[in-house]
């Protein structure tokens, strides 16, 4: 199953907002296009964003005017959601891979780095789901928070990633996924993930992590990254924050998986990080069913920062690396 990808001169997407009920492609042949689709979560996740972000540069490349389209792609692309650094990084890739280009090969340019953007970074989810599986053991029951699968990358998975490594290499391995309110990815789409895979797993409300971990019915958490700043902080989808403190309270490891496009050099700690706040109707209803009172108001903050003290260890390509120290992993 595909995320995101070129296909008869434009971007297709599995339409995240339909799983799992329907499987349907979305089709976006222009930036706009592709924009709204990112802002409205028909594509997800740091990477997978990215990636879209890669083939969206490279329609504005086949402008007539391709520096001044691209330009103009750049300003677009950037507005759509501010957390997740992948999108930025997807972008600067192209506008690197054309920079000393003539202007009539700037499309194939564009297009070829996009596609490589995205081999690449199926290519470094198997390595970091080689790297992560020997922190499971066989017999482990993992938790993890909201979607970090092939859904939410180019391919295979981060959090997920690492799970599905560890089954490859003959680990018995059980996993608790939390629904993740309001838009449920952990409900819709990384059961989904685990069911389509013959993965054994259970959903859990949200709340309800803690009360596994006392239980003892937990060994591990998996979870992804939007953004990882130097010190080691890391945000991640809302509610993250809240088991990783359940999970230092019961000894529990508490891993992050993510690639290493993820990492922001610039972003000195979490106070650095811009936090997404998204349409307070999300929360307000379930699936566009109403579930507060007319009139209500709500937060609906998309991401939350996990500080590097309560994480055991960040999972990269490169191998695993004390939070403190995530950035040896761009340097390996």
């Amino acid at each position: 199953m595909f995320t995101v990808r070129w296909a008869d001169d434009s971007i297709e997407l599995i339409d995240q907002r339909l799983l799992p009920f329907e499987r349907c492609t979305l089709k976006c042949k222009t930036v706009e296009e592709l924009a709204c689709a990112i802002e409205g979560m028909a594509v997800r996740g740091a990477p997978a964003i990215g990636v879209a972000a890669a083939f969206s540069m490279a329609l504005a490349a086949r402008e007539d005017e391709p520096r001044k389209a691209l330009a103009c792609a750049r300003e677009r692309l950037l507005r759509t959601r501010p957390t997740a650094i992948n999108l930025a990084w997807g972008v600067q890739r192209v506008e690197n891979a054309v920079r000393n280009v003539p202007d009539e090969e700037v499309a194939v340019r564009a297009l070829a780095e996009a596609q490589r953007l995205l081999e690449e970074d199926i290519a470094r989810n198997r390595a970091l789901g080689h790297h992560g599986s020997a922190l499971l053991e066989d017999g482990d029951t993992v938790l993890t928070h909201c979607n970090a699968g092939a859904l939410a990358t180019g391919g295979y998975g981060t959090a997920l990633g690492v799970i599905r490594a560890a089954i490859e290499a003959g680990k018995r391995i059980k996993v608790v996924a939390d629904e993740t309110r309001p838009r449920l990815q952990g409900a819709r789409l990384t059961m989904f993930e685990l069911m389509e895979d013959g993965i054994p797993a259970r959903l859990i409300p949200d709340g309800a992590s803690g009360l596994l971990m006392r239980r003892g019915m937990v060994q591990k958490v998996v979870v992804g990254a939007d953004r990882i700043a130097a010190n080691g902080d890391v945000a991640n989808k809302v509610g993250t924050y809240m088991v990783a403190l359940a999970a230092q309270d019961n000894g529990i490891p508490f891993y992050v998986a993510a690639p290493t496009s993820t990492i922001d050099p610039e972003t000195a700690s979490a106070e650095d990080i811009v936090i997404e706040e998204r349409d307070e109707n999300e929360v307000l209803a379930v699936l566009g069913t109403p579930i507060a009172p007319p009139g209500a108001r709500a937060y609906n903050y998309a991401f939350d920062i996990t500080p590097a003290r309560l994480i055991t260890a960040i999972i990269t390509e490169q191998g695993v690396f004390p939070p403190g120290e995530v950035l040896r992993s761009l340097n390996d």
